[in-house]
């Protein structure tokens, strides 16, 4: 698969305080690509920087195979869609869309009739017939988002950046938006980079899922891979569904504040050791339950429950005080209820854990 934009060594500090410490990444041309990463990681400062509207401090950006570093923002071909929509209350939707057609600085189409043409086909296309004369102060957060986007993508430009494009949105609208933004990028052909602090929009959204750690990327994998296997501790930590000890190996065990853990799966070099089980992969059973020969089991005190939906996550407090999660699927198994305070073991297989060493 061709690229379309490709990040070398790229590197940002504001005030001596680095953003961005040797950012080396390769996006794909004409995909969904995610960039996940915990508030301070430098997720809008990457994004600014590829847009232009930041320069920075070392490295090379090249877009279609040509350095951009140095160049404004209007030539680059980057589309770029902001949190808050950026929307002309003034104007009504379809002149919001023509705006950027009409006065962008490289080619503006002065052609009313082309204008017209173009600004009708980016509005059947992102799902807004009907609302042409509308002023945006009378449509809904979901078509400001759609608006913003189309405004965007009626210059076809070969990119387009999202600056947390769902975060105002409520949560059901959110979870629409999804899907409607992945058709639409499939429709137009153009590669989404798609910045979110959230786990589950990052593994839902992305063909690819960017993992932003202290101003470098800790991760670069498909969302099935990125979920089973996290390259470090860290990244297991953003994706918020694994149990994580620290600790140390110490032959066929991983030496923990909860006690000794054996050994089964395999072990990842992370630099620092650490051991890992998914919220989905532990067994709740009574308390006198004994372990299999391929299992390992510890054990908690219930606090409480909380259903999803779909699932009940259950969270128990461990010897060493910390706070363990289990997440049961309710497709699988009945809900059971548990006694509060009381003890339960706490199993999974030996193979399901993540060993970081």
């Amino acid at each position: 698969m061709s690229s379309v934009l490709q990040l070398k060594n790229v590197h940002k500090a504001f005030a001596g305080v680095p953003a961005l410490s040797g950012i080396d990444a390769t996006l794909a041309d004409n995909a969904y690509i995610s960039l996940l990463g915990p508030s301070g990681s430098g997720k809008t400062t990457l994004l600014r920087v590829i847009a232009g509207f930041e320069q920075p401090d070392g490295g090379e950006i090249l877009f279609a195979g040509k350095r951009v570093d140095s160049v404004p923002p209007h030539e680059r071909g980057i589309g770029f869609v902001f949190q808050n929509f950026a929307l002309f209350p003034h104007l009504s939707v379809a002149q919001n869309i023509a705006f950027g057609l009409e006065n962008r600085v490289v080619d503006p189409v002065t052609d009313p009739k082309v204008v017209a043409a173009r600004v009708r086909d980016i509005i059947s296309l992102v799902g807004l017939s009907g609302l042409e004369d509308r002023a945006t102060t009378q449509i809904s957060g979901g078509q400001k988002q759609r608006v913003a986007l189309a405004r965007t993508l009626v210059t076809e430009p070969s990119m387009v950046l999202l600056d947390e494009p769902l975060g105002a949105l409520d949560a059901n609208l959110r979870m629409r938006m999804r899907s409607e933004l992945r058709t639409i990028r499939e429709r137009c052909g153009v590669t989404f980079l798609h910045v979110t602090g959230s786990e589950t929009e990052a593994l839902a959204m992305g063909d690819t899922v960017l993992v932003l750690d202290r101003g470098r990327i800790a991760q670069s994998t498909d969302a099935g891979s990125l979920y089973s296997r996290p390259a470090s501790a860290d990244v297991a930590r953003f994706l918020n569904c694994y149990n994580i000890f620290s600790g140390t190996v110490e032959g066929e065990g991983f030496h923990s504040p909860v006690g000794m853990l054996a050994l089964g799966g395999s072990r990842q070099a992370s630099g620092t050791p650490a051991y890992a089980i998914r919220y989905d992969r532990v067994s709740i059973r009574p308390q006198d339950a004994a372990a299999a020969g391929d299992e390992v089991r510890i054990e908690g005190s219930f606090v409480a429950s909380e259903y999803s939906g779909a699932a009940i996550n259950s969270f128990f407090t461990l010897d060493d005080g910390r706070v363990f999660e289990v997440e049961t699927h309710l497709s699988h198994v009945a809900p059971t209820a548990y006694e509060e305070r009381g003890r339960y073991a706490l199993v999974w297989k030996r193979e399901d854990a993540l060993v970081f060493v």
